[in-house]
Order: structure tokens, then sequence, then C-alpha cells
């Protein structure tokens, strides 16, 4: 039981800061509406908030990489805490304005990346620890980070009508500083900090650029491959959600039907996700990707012909089911297939691509919606992702084993 603690204070890290997250994302929204009435000044806000995370993943992945994986999980929490009980602090002093709720937005979302990343670094060191496969643990990471984001937009709703939207941070903070101090107790090694040491010994030279993450992902094939897709994919799912979803559901006055669809993606994702600890020990990596693939059209294509309720919200629980083992498997290559002491900067990367893919996908994706509809503009997805998922599975790299 001793050798679980590592992996139950990661995993409570894990779950507290994105549940964390998923109540700020909510809650600020709803509290520029209450101070300025402005929805376009909303969704201004929104894309505003995502480049940091374009622009500042690769730093926080370095920093990763040269200060130590526990060290920036526990100090990005603590300054996302900071930033986000800002709203509260500022609104009890001078007063909320639509330039302070800006200010701060972009200044919170700065840390959530290097967080995010640091987590994601520590798994390989948690397994260790553990005696656990690395697949199992990134199957549960990936798991309880789906289970924060279906529960915490319905905490922050609960939140912002019981004790209102301002004192609502108040809790998000709370949960940061949880998700700081389950990492300071957790007693783990640091096989990046191992790796660099050797080297040293051995009289090599350890690569120390920022630029190793990119140069990783585009040398190895594999990953690369991986990585585009996930980019295009993303781009094209989030925006069904976030944009088409929204609009089909809001024109038909029906937010509830919504909030079923949304919840059985998350929650197709969750059971996914768990269990790909237990996929992975049967089936091939490269039969995996197949299944994924073909699983992600298959279930998005009937979605896209807005069925009834029922056969939507059945489509997308598949869809996130087919989806959860993908970001686990995708760890675990990169966990494997890149040098300790480097994967930081990899990771750092990838939440960069993740960070920039979604907010172009909802700009055009809106811009669609106007011009042609929800409708066509649902197929248009459905079958740029669909064609995605062909092209990728017949490239050398997804056919050969891995």
């Amino acid at each position: 039981m001793k050798k679980k603690i590592p992996v139950v204070l990661h995993q409570l890290s894990n779950f507290s800061s994105g549940l964390g997250n998923s109540i700020v994302m909510i809650t600020i929204p709803w509290l520029i509406l209450e101070e300025t009435g402005s929805p376009a000044f909303a969704g201004l806000v929104a894309a505003i908030s995502a480049l940091p995370g374009l622009l500042i993943s690769p730093i926080g992945g370095w920093l990763v990489d040269h200060i130590g994986r526990r060290s920036v999980s526990i100090g990005a929490d603590l300054l996302s805490a900071v930033a986000v009980v800002a709203f509260p602090i500022v609104a009890l002093t001078s007063g909320l304005s639509s330039s302070t709720i800006l200010v701060i937005a972009v200044i919170g979302a700065i840390f959530d990346p290097a967080g995010y990343t640091a987590r994601k670094t520590l798994l390989a060191d948690v397994a260790k620890a553990s005696d656990i496969t690395l697949d199992r643990l990134n199957g549960i990471h990936e798991g309880f980070m789906g289970v924060a984001w279906v529960f915490g937009p319905a905490v922050g709703a609960g939140l912002i009508s019981t004790v209102g939207a301002v004192n609502s941070f108040w809790v998000a903070g709370g949960l940061f500083v949880f998700a700081a101090l389950a990492i300071v107790f957790l007693r783990v090694g640091n096989l990046g900090k191992d790796a660099r040491n050797l080297a040293e010994e051995m009289g090599e030279k350890t690569n120390r650029s920022i630029r190793v993450g990119f140069q990783v992902l585009w040398n190895d094939k594999l990953l690369r491959t991986l990585t585009l897709s996930i980019l295009i994919i993303a781009a094209v799912y989030l925006p069904t959600e976030t944009v088409v979803l929204s609009t089909y559901f809001e024109d038909l006055g029906q937010p509830a039907s919504l909030g079923i669809v949304i919840a059985a993606l998350a929650a197709g994702y969750a059971v996914g996700s768990f269990g790909y600890g237990w996929v992975s020990a049967r089936l091939k990596r490269k039969n995996l990707v197949r299944t994924t693939f073909i699983g992600v059209a298959m279930s998005i294509v009937p979605m896209a012909f807005l069925p009834p309720l029922p056969i939507l919200a059945v489509a997308g629980f598949f869809l996130g089911l087919f989806w959860g083992p993908f970001t686990p498997m995708v760890s675990t290559l990169i966990q494997q297939r890149v040098p300790a002491d480097q994967q930081g900067r990899v990771f750092g990367v990838q939440t960069a691509v993740f960070y920039a893919a979604p907010p172009l996908g909802m700009v055009l994706a809106g811009l669609s919606v106007e011009s042609f509809g929800v409708s066509t503009t649902y197929i248009i997805l459905a079958a740029i992702l669909s064609v995605t998922a062909f092209l990728a599975l017949l490239t050398k790299s997804l056919r050969s084993d891995f």
C-alpha cells in the first residue's frame, strides 16, 4: 500500500488542478457578463487567454527539465492560486473592470501550461517509485483529468448560484493550493536529473537548448505523425463542442440537452482513458491507433447529421470512448522514446500545439456557422476529421509496429 502513496498524491494534485481550472473556465465568462454585459468581450478574453499557453508552454517545458519537475509543478499551482484569488481581492478593493478582468485572466493563463507539463513529466518518476506500468498510470492520469472536466463546470455553476461568481474564485484558489501541497509531500526521484548527472559523469554534453522539444518531435517520424494528427483533430473536434453544438442547442432553446451531450463525450473520454492500461496489455499500439482513428471517424459522422438527442448522446459517448486511450498512449511513447532529461521540453511543445489548434478551429468554425449554417459546418468538420484519420493511417510510421 505504501508504494501507491506517490500515485495517490500525484493524482490528487492532477484532479485538484484540473477541477480548479474547469471552475475558472466557466466562472470567468460569467463574471465578464455580470460586470460588462458583453458576450463579444467574453469571447475576446477567452481568445487572448489562450495565447500564453501557446507562447509559454515551451518555456515551461524547459523549466521542468532544468529547475526540476516537482519545483515547477508546485510553483505553477501556487502562482495560479494567487492569480485566481486576485479576482475577489481586486473586487473588494478597487473594483473589477473589463481591463482588470482581462489582465488577471491573461496572467493566470501563463502558469497553467507549466504545471500541466510538470505533472505529465512527473508520471515517469511516480511510475518507477510505485512499481506501476507507464501505460496504466498514464491512463489513470488522463482519466482523472477527464473526470475533473466533467464535474468542474457543474461545480462552477453551483458555486456561482450559491456564493456568486467573484467568491467562486476563492474555491478555485484553494484547489490550486491543495494541488501544490500534494506535490510537496510527493517523494519520488527525478529521472531527468539522473540522466543529466550520468551524462556529465561520462563526459558527455547534454543539450540544454529550448529548441530540443521541437527538434525531437520533428525528427521522430512516429511522434511527428501523431502530433500533427492530434493538432488537426483537436482543431476540428473541440469547435464542435464549443461552437457548433452550442449554437445548435441555443437555437433550439435546449441548454440541458447540450449539457447531456457534453457530459456523454467527457464520460466516454474518462472511461476510455481509465481503460487504456487494460487495452494496451491486449492490443498492439499499431492496432490501437487504427481502432482510435476509425472509431472516432465512425462516431462523429452520425453526430454531424444532428440526429435526435439519444442518438447524439450515444454517438458522443463512443467518440470520447475511442479517443480516451489515445492521449495516454502518446504520453507513454514520449516517455519511452525521449531521453528523460528532454521530456519536459517535448511535453511543453505538445502542450503549445494543443493550445494553438483549438482557438484557430473555433474562429473558422464560427465563421462557417454564420456563413453556411450549423448542419453544413458540422458535416464539413466531420469530413475533415475522417480524411485526416484515414491519411494518418496510410503513413509508414503508423503502419509498422511501435
